[in-house]
């Protein structure tokens, strides 16, 4: 006001004009000085040196400056590596938030985690951790009538990750039984790489066969009828999966090859053997938008069930007949009837039609169809007769995520899980309603003191989803609170209801978290899905910042207090979301990420070929054009005001390749302008299983000091540096 004055007087060459002058100045200055200040706030990151490879792609070129730090074991990646994890510690440091949240989780985290039970023989088997040690064991007991093995039995342990690696970050876990209880088939994981070891173990000796699997990718891995030999299904990166059976005591290269010639390294395959041996289904996952199911009559010839057909068809069978889940022609999902002697589509019978909801789930429960559906992302269950008659509903509590599955004397077991909400299991009578709790939470936090406020914003096309917001009654919304919001958006893949203890630890000291819900999942069936995939996936960004911005135009954050996190397909799209709208965010927090989606197709050493199908293929020039435009790689440009950044990664990642992470804090690093920090904490032995293969301790630490590094950039606890 005083400039518009002072330029408007006659009198400009007054002393008016020049103390405002002088004010002017001495405010630019000092705008130059404080900015100055807060570009030097923060000690710089590791020098990294750049060695440009440019790549020509459909006629476009593209620049890589850290190609070399695709290079994992070489000696100059180890040691830029080691400078990284010093340089994140350096920025997080030690602080009184960090101390509060290493305490919180503690008392959330370590706590006694019991197993259920398994019969083999005469005795029940099962894995239990108890409060204060790093890994679970393997525990048996002599079988009894009690369900659940409780601290003061006596056991005998069975299998201690201990004495195979100290440092607990082997995981050994229970595959199957033998038929007479004699032998135990069981997996070791290293870290948390996807790959598996397998092994069985002589129970009476207590010794393992000669009869293991190396480490490879491994799925339904199973003991045949007779115990004599296993099934397994093997995932070659080159030649794709094969489903093997194995005589005990012969050489592996024996087994005999039951199925999946000529399916390559995108697909998946399975094999279900049903009515005691009379029938074999075998099924073909092409991506995670269609599958193809096939039947054999004992030794006959392989007929198809369905083949080659765009839809997901989930089978189940039951009292002679098949029963098939499928979005064919029914994007909410319906419930179909195969005849096994007479599979072909003309026979097929529908027995629960598409309904508004999504058909999520069923099981049988004497003689009734219990059904799960997803209303609005939150779950309901209808009960049906079984010709598909409706027989009533289940009551359930709102914003909950429920599943339900038999028990015994005319009752159910019944899971709640909420986003403020432990998982809590009830047993409940079908017959008059009545439940009880069976299995309580041992998490003790004042529910009453938090809400869950659930926004609806409007994205791409005028689509309209939820975002569930949760924080503390009485928040005052005044736009100034620290504030994680959290996606995934793909795969087909629901974000449903659920609590998590990171979650609590944040709401209690203050912060404010939101879920928000993207295409690309299931929540509102396949179209849903659809709709963020391919060349469709840019959608699922969209809704991502659709949803930030009304987390701001409802009061809760500003652009200075908000956070944005995801890991994996998350880690896109938090990725993505920074580069489009840097803006927007005050801190991000990715982990175990895709990011270089331009050379995606080209990381043969990881196992993730099939999300090829998902998010596309760069070598197919339709599906560049779509990628290379959301690719957060290829999207960060120099001199943009990012904000700060924390990724993680590891070594032993085998289906996102951290060779991504690595290159994304390196180009970073190097094209921020904004003065806060972008950090990269690698794991040697960290993979993409997540918490499995890792001691309770480590699991504990890497969550603090992600918390503390989103608190210290948000200001919760403390002032931002």
């Amino acid at each position: 006001n005083l400039g518009d004055v002072v330029l408007m007087s006659p009198h400009a060459g007054s002393i008016l004009n020049k103390i405002y002058l002088f004010c002017v100045v001495t405010l630019l200055g000092l705008s130059a000085t404080l900015e100055a200040c807060s570009l030097e706030s923060y000690p710089p990151p590791p020098d990294t040196r750049i060695e440009t490879v440019t790549d020509v792609l459909h006629g476009v070129e593209i620049p890589d400056d850290y190609r070399w730090l695709e290079e994992q074991d070489a000696p100059e990646t180890r040691a830029w590596i080691e400078d990284q994890n010093a340089y994140a510690e350096d920025i997080i440091g030690e602080s009184e938030i960090r101390d509060a949240f290493r305490s919180r989780l503690s008392e959330l985290i370590d706590t006694d985690d019991i197993g259920s039970t398994r019969q083999a023989g005469d005795w029940e088997y099962f894995t239990m951790r108890r409060k204060g040690e790093e890994a679970a064991r393997i525990y048996r007991r002599v079988a009894s009538e009690d369900s659940e093995p409780t601290t003061e039995d006596t056991y005998e342990v069975v299998l201690d990750p201990a004495d195979l690696d100290p440092t607990y970050r082997t995981l050994f876990s229970i595959m199957d039984f033998s038929p007479d209880g004699t032998l135990m088939m069981y997996s070791i994981r290293q870290g948390g790489a996807d790959e598996i070891a397998v092994r069985i173990r002589n129970l009476q000796s207590g010794e393992d066969l000669p009869d293991r699997l190396a480490d490879a990718l491994y799925s339904g891995v199973e003991f045949d009828d007779s115990g004599t030999g296993f099934y397994y299904t093997y995932r070659s990166r080159e030649t794709g999966p094969r489903i093997r059976h194995h005589t005990l005591g012969q050489d592996f290269s024996e087994d005999e090859e039951i199925w999946g010639e000529g399916y390559g390294p995108t697909a998946f395959i399975g094999m279900d053997i049903v009515a005691e041996g009379k029938y074999r289904i075998f099924t073909v996952q092409h991506g995670w938008a269609r599958n193809d199911i096939f039947i054999q009559s004992g030794d006959g010839a392989v007929r198809p069930i369905v083949e080659g057909v765009s839809a997901h068809f989930q089978h189940r069978f039951r009292d002679g007949r098949i029963y098939l889940r499928t979005d064919f022609n029914a994007p909410n999902y319906r419930l179909l009837v195969v005849d096994p002697e007479m599979p072909d589509r003309e026979a097929w019978q529908q027995l629960l039609p598409e309904t508004d909801d999504l058909f999520e789930s069923y099981t049988f429960i004497d003689d009734k169809i219990y059904a799960t559906y997803l209303h609005e992302v939150a779950n309901r269950i209808r009960v049906f007769s079984l010709d598909g008659s409706p027989s009533g509903e289940i009551e359930v509590p709102d914003n909950s995520s429920i599943s339900i599955s038999a028990s015994e004397n005319g009752k159910a077991s019944l899971s709640v899980n909420g986003y403020l909400t432990p998982l809590t299991r009830y047993l409940l009578d079908l017959e008059t309603g009545e439940r009880e709790v069976s299995d309580a939470p041992e998490v003790i936090f004042d529910s009453s003191a938090y809400d869950l406020t659930k926004l609806w914003f409007t994205s791409t096309g005028g689509v309209q989803a939820p975002v569930y917001v949760m924080h503390k009654v009485g928040l005052e919304l005044d736009g100034s609170h620290p504030t994680i919001l959290n996606g995934y958006g793909g795969f087909n893949s629901n974000t449903k209801p659920g609590f998590s203890t990171t979650r609590l630890a944040w709401l209690e000291a203050g912060g404010v978290y939101a879920v928000a819900t993207l295409r690309g999942g299931s929540e509102f069936g396949e179209t849903w899905h659809q709709d963020g995939m391919l060349e469709n996936k840019q959608h699922v960004f969209d809704d991502f910042i659709a949803a930030a911005e009304k987390l701001i135009e409802a009061g809760f954050t500003d652009p200075e207090h908000l956070a944005i996190s995801g890991g994996s397909n998350g880690g896109l799209l938090v990725g993505s979301a920074m580069t489009q709208r840097p803006e927007l965010f005050r801190a991000v927090l990715c982990t175990y990420p895709d990011l270089d989606m331009v050379r995606f197709y080209q990381f043969t050493e990881t196992n993730n070929m099939p999300a090829l199908l998902e998010y596309g293929d760069a070598s197919i020039p339709n599906q560049f054009e779509a990628m290379r435009r959301y690719s957060p790689y290829q999207a960060i440009r120099d001199g943009v005001k990012y904000p700060a950044v924390m990724l993680t990664t590891g070594d032993l990642d085998t289906r996102v390749s951290p060779l991504q992470g690595r290159k994304m804090a390196a180009r970073l690093q190097a094209a921020t302008a904004s003065g806060l920090p972008v950090v990269l904490w690698y794991d040697s032995r960290g993979g993409h299983a997540g918490g499995r293969g890792r001691p309770i301790s480590l699991r504990i630490e890497d969550t603090v000091r992600e918390l503390a590094f989103l608190a210290q950039q948000l200001g919760l606890g403390e002032e931002v540096n």
